[in-house]
Parts: C-alpha cells; sequence; structure tokens
C-alpha cells in the first residue's frame, strides 16, 4: 500500500501524474494542481530523490518507482506533465509503458541537455552561491521564497542528500534520449520559458523535431519553471491541449 503522505490527489475524472523536478516540491505545481482538478483527477508523487537507496538515484532508478507508484494505484491510462528532470522521467516512462500514456507535458525537460549542478561539485557551504544558483533557474528571482532556498543549502549541506542529488544530476546529463525520442507517439506538448538558462530555447526546438507528435509554445519573461512563473498562461496553453 502507498502511504497518503507520499502523494496528494484531487478531483475527478481522466488522470494526470505531475512530476516535479530536482529540487521540486508538490508546491511548485499549485496553481496547476488547483486549475487542473476542477475537471481531472490530478496526482502529485513525491519522488524521494534524497531518500532512496544511492544505488537507485538515477533516471531509471526514479522512473522504476514512479512506475511502481502508478502500478499500485492500478491506474490505467494516465497523461503526464513533467518539469525538468520530472520531464525526463516522464519521457522515459513513456518510452517504457507507450500503452498507458495518453498525452505528455514536457516543461523544461532534461533529456536532452541541461545546464545544472551534475557539471560541477556544488559549494555546499557557501550560502551566496546556492542563493545566485536557485535565482538563476527564474526570470523573476522574487518568486522565490527565502525558505525554498534555506531548504535547498540544506539538502546540499547534508553529506547523503548532496549525493543523490550530484547522482540523479549527472546520470539526467548522461541518460541522453535523442536516439529514442521518436518511438514516442502519444500527442506531446513542449512549454519552454523563452528565458530558460537550465534548459535553452534551442533544446525545446531540439525535442520538438525529435518527437513527431510534438507542438512546441514558449512563454516570455519565463525561465526553466513556467508553471510556476506564469501560471495563467501556462494553465491556459495545458488546458487546451488536454480538451483535444
Amino acid at each position: 500500500m502507498i502511504n497518503q503522505k507520499e502523494y496528494i490527489q484531487k478531483g475527478k475524472g481522466d488522470t494526470i501524474i505531475l512530476l516535479h523536478g530536482l529540487f521540486g516540491a508538490l508546491s511548485n505545481w499549485q496553481n496547476v494542481f488547483t486549475f487542473l482538478s476542477k475537471n481531472y483527477k490530478v496526482i502529485i508523487p513525491i519522488i524521494p530523490i534524497t531518500k532512496i537507496d544511492l544505488k537507485k538515484t538515477n533516471i531509471l532508478g526514479l522512473t522504476k518507482f514512479v512506475s511502481n507508484f502508478i502500478n499500485k494505484l492500478k491506474l490505467k491510462k494516465i497523461s503526464i506533465i513533467g518539469n525538468s528532470l520530472g520531464g525526463h522521467i516522464g519521457l522515459m516512462y513513456t518510452l517504457l509503458n507507450p500503452k498507458k500514456v495518453q498525452k505528455l507535458i514536457l516543461t523544461g525537460s532534461s533529456g536532452l541537455y541541461e545546464n545544472s549542478f551534475g557539471s560541477s561539485y556544488p559549494k555546499r557551504g557557501d550560502y551566496n552561491w546556492i542563493n545566485t544558483q536557485v535565482n538563476h533557474t527564474f526570470y523573476n528571482s522574487k518568486i522565490i521564497s527565502k525558505k525554498y532556498i534555506n531548504e535547498v543549502y540544506k539538502t546540499l549541506n547534508d553529506n547523503t542528500q548532496c549525493l543523490n542529488i550530484l547522482n540523479v544530476a549527472r546520470s539526467a546529463q548522461r541518460e541522453n534520449l535523442s536516439d529514442r525520442l521518436k518511438e514516442i507517439k502519444c500527442p506531446t506538448l513542449l512549454i519552454w520559458g523563452l528565458n530558460d538558462t537550465i534548459t535553452p530555447p534551442y533544446v525545446a526546438h531540439q525535442f520538438n523535431n525529435l518527437i513527431n507528435n510534438s507542438k512546441l509554445e514558449f512563454i516570455d519573461k519565463c525561465c526553466h519553471a513556467p508553471m510556476m512563473e506564469q501560471p495563467k498562461i501556462f494553465n491556459k496553453i495545458i488546458g487546451s491541449f488536454l480538451k483535444k
């Protein structure tokens, strides 16, 4: 059985799974969760990136976690929305379970290229460095709370959690899916921040070229987390896509 504390769920109808990124949290999806749950059953699992066994902190290991989660809830037909690392996991899950995924939405997804912590060892004790790195993820850094930055700082200063984060970040860079994206057949929506510094706009164009049945939408004045920075525009775009 899955503990209720391991995920949140709301609404009725077709099932949509929301997958957060490397330093993501359930709160990242707050606006999307509220919007979609009016017409869909929306589920957000907590991906235990910093808590599972170090050997499983890679893209395949996290995909297996999500797969087991979906199987335990006995979900048959789902749509997936994934941000950053969550998009990468969503891609891998779709490749492994093509008949289960009806629609796929990716925003700032890794899987082709990502400029993240995996490229260098983080300066764990340097609060200002971590603050700068986190701010680099957003076009308007004012939307980030000090509490969130403190949580990232705390995570990176815990030896085990920091190793898990690095393992996953480096795995995301190694697991390049360019040769497999043509296998994805379900309708796919790509929503990208026009000012994304982590997975720049050219990465979105590459995804669009490699996934046959895909549509690309850009949001201006927006970086790596469009659902947080421009929630109204983001919700309008995904709402239209999901209705089709």
